[in-house]
């Protein structure tokens, strides 16, 4: 009688049951999925729409009535809605920033690290001159050369930071990429590869790749939440997201102004942005410490 071949698990399925026995995780991911949803959905069934402006409500305190649950602003909009749409574009500028930043990074450091020699040398030395420049200065100047281009274009205007913000994020992520794709060179299946004449580039894209996305994935999750502080401040800054839109920078900034006078202006965005940001950072913790060999 043969036996039942027994199936093994792979690093991805333990990796995956690890992540669930982290509750702080699971939780942030629950929260996290739940905010998202909201964001998307709840504008289209809220009674108020984020940029009408109910001029004998100005600066309305939290209530029931007429469904301003979370109050009105200095200009009678409904917050909650408008903190729905913050939560949008913050989370947008969030995902997007951090995709663009990495597909540069992955492919800068891999093909830095794979091909070595003068071609990284001089990759890198590029990448250790863009770090001697001040992140959020250089972010700026792009947003001040092309706000005339931008100026009146909200969609224009929230497309510029995506490139911006992405185009400076990539360099902690080809650093990353470099290094594990240095680790992997001397390993058996790329001599194999080189030894079968796979072209170096299509050894990048199906091998080393592949094997760097653990770590990858885990810087992501901890990208996502500096890159929603970086829109902030820049919104916070005026620099970010133009009027009627906003963003969760641009309503804490609003806030701010009015925080003596209407404090749940400045109280609800900060609340969510914390809330958010830890999401974040439990899920990104939790999958370190599921992909970390050194905690199998």
């Amino acid at each position: 009688m043969k036996q039942a071949a027994v199936q093994g698990r792979s690093l991805w399925d333990d990796a995956r049951a690890r992540l669930m026995r982290n509750r702080a995780a699971v939780t942030g991911f629950i929260v996290l999925s739940i905010i998202t949803l909201l964001a998307i959905v709840g504008p289209w069934v809220w009674p108020h729409e984020y940029d009408h402006v109910y001029k004998l409500n100005v600066g309305n305190a939290p209530t029931f009535d007429q469904w301003f649950v979370f109050g009105t602003d200095s200009q009678g909009r409904d917050l909650f809605v408008r903190l729905l749409y913050g939560l949008r574009v913050s989370l947008a500028v969030g995902v997007i920033a951090t995709f663009v930043s990495l597909v540069i990074g992955v492919i800068w450091g891999a093909t830095a690290g794979y091909i070595g020699g003068k071609v990284d040398e001089f990759m890198m030395r590029v990448v250790d001159t863009l770090y001697a420049m001040p992140f959020i200065f250089f972010v700026i100047i792009l947003m001040v050369v092309f706000k005339d281009f931008t100026t009146g274009k909200p969609a224009l205007n929230i497309l510029l930071i995506f490139v911006a913000i992405g185009a400076v994020e990539w360099l902690t992520m080809a650093r990353i990429v470099r290094g594990q794709t240095i680790a992997l060179k001397g390993k058996e299946f790329i001599e194999a590869a080189e030894a079968a004449g796979v072209r170096p580039f299509t050894i990048i894209r199906r091998h080393i790749v592949p094997n760097v996305l653990g770590p990858v994935v885990v810087y992501v999750t901890l990208t996502i939440p500096s890159v929603i502080l970086a829109e902030s401040f820049l919104s916070f800054l005026g620099l970010g997201v133009q009027e009627p839109l906003t963003s969760l920078g641009k309503l804490i900034a609003n806030g701010a102004q009015d925080m003596e006078t209407m404090p749940w202006t400045l109280m609800f965005p900060a609340i969510a942005m914390m809330v958010t940001l830890f999401c974040f950072n439990f899920i990104g913790d939790g999958l370190r410490d599921a992909i970390d060999p050194k905690d199998r």
